[in-house]
């Protein structure tokens, strides 16, 4: 079997044209702001990758997900950064529908039949805050809520349809509960200012959205369970666990791109080929390996899901550098592209949470003690 033959044949099963679209661009081409791959995701059907198949989406399980993310990684980095947020946004859907009587599943129709993008308003990104945070604030009048404030760096900001949002409500005996809110993208006071200066993965349009007394539909606030201490209730647990595995099968995938360049420069060496080969798919085998037994996501889950991401950056910076040595110079000057994948796939290390904000409660866990995201 080819290197990533398996995730390229998944990725055309559940999204067909979409790795042939992808491959026929060059990799810069894909990577800038305003390039086509959303385009091309959205002509794929790609956000309905997650939708159940009884509301008109392609129903992959978190498994295929994976394999997808990997495969879309390889191709277009940015891509794969920028749509892991929707499907973290839609899989968190999913499970709200799942146990609620709300209007959870005609918003999931919509999203599979008219193609509808979700960002991410949650507080990655904001140095010394707990992803839990909400970035925004809200207001609220009986049955209405306004939210304002803004989230940077937000993925998806200029192609969004909708954003969702943590936000911290009152509950009926006035203590503070965080809901997720879903925000139409053209609402009344919704903006989108350049925040995302860096080359490196610009093309998942990570800008800034501000949100200036912006009024949500009753109907599209979900109250949560969480609780001040910041345990996770069984809606965060489970969007967490999609998180953290879809992420890290995106930045493998950009990982796994540079490995393909290897593989195919046999004057590179037999035992640098083998050993960046091996090490990566030593990462990939353990995040299938998760994503295949997952089942329900509990505290355990999640803490195995951030146990094989932090292995994933490990093994991610170890590659990156074997491949840019062994590649050698006229490599890195005849194209832009192994400079570009060497920063794009180092980015896992920034997204939320991190490994140094992790590593007491992880310590905790491991030693019987509940979980906690800060």
């Amino acid at each position: 079997m080819r290197y990533l033959e398996r995730e390229r044949e998944l990725l055309d099963h559940y999204l067909p044209g979409l790795d042939a679209a992808l491959a026929a661009r060059p990799l810069a081409a894909l990577e800038r702001p305003g390039g086509e791959a959303l385009t091309a995701f959205r002509a794929a059907g790609g956000p309905g990758l997650l939708v159940p198949a009884e509301h008109g989406g392609k129903g992959a399980d978190l498994l295929s997900a994976v394999r997808v993310q990997r495969a879309v990684g390889s191709r277009s980095p940015s891509l794969a950064v920028a749509t892991t947020m929707h499907h973290f946004s839609v899989a968190s859907l999913v499970e709200t529908a799942a146990v609620n009587d709300g209007p959870e599943w005609l918003l999931l129709s919509a999203i599979a039949q008219d193609r509808l993008l979700l960002a991410s308003g949650f507080a990655e990104g904001r140095t010394g805050q707990g992803i839990l945070s909400p970035s925004l604030t809200a207001r609220v009048d009986g049955d209405k809520v306004w939210l304002s404030g803004s989230k940077k760096p937000c993925s998806l900001a200029r192609s969004m349809d909708l954003l969702t949002a943590s936000v911290v409500l009152p509950d009926p005996d006035g203590s503070p509960r965080m809901a997720v809110a879903l925000v139409p993208a053209d609402s009344p006071g919704v903006s989108v200012r350049p925040f995302w200066d860096s080359p490196v993965l610009a093309g998942a349009e990570s800008e800034e959205v501000v949100l200036e007394d912006v009024e949500v539909p009753s109907d599209l606030v979900v109250r949560t369970d969480v609780t001040a201490d910041g345990r996770l209730d069984r809606l965060q647990t489970a969007g967490f666990v999609w998180f953290e595995t879809l992420m890290t099968a995106s930045y493998l995938g950009a990982a796994s791109a540079l490995v393909e360049r290897l593989l195919s420069a046999p004057k590179a060496g037999t035992a640098a080929r083998a050993e960046a080969a091996t090490v990566l798919h030593g990462a990939v085998l353990a995040l299938d390996g998760l994503a295949r037994t997952a089942g329900t996501p509990d505290e355990n889950v999640l803490a195995d899901a951030l146990v094989c991401r932090y292995a994933a950056q490990r093994a991610i910076d170890q590659v990156a550098d074997l491949c840019v040595e062994a590649l050698g110079g006229m490599a890195f000057i005849s194209s832009g592209d192994v400079a570009y994948l060497n920063s794009a796939c180092r980015a896992l290390a920034f997204h939320p949470p991190s490994r140094n904000r992790m590593a007491g409660a992880l310590a905790d866990h491991f030693t019987g003690h509940p979980l906690h995201i800060s």
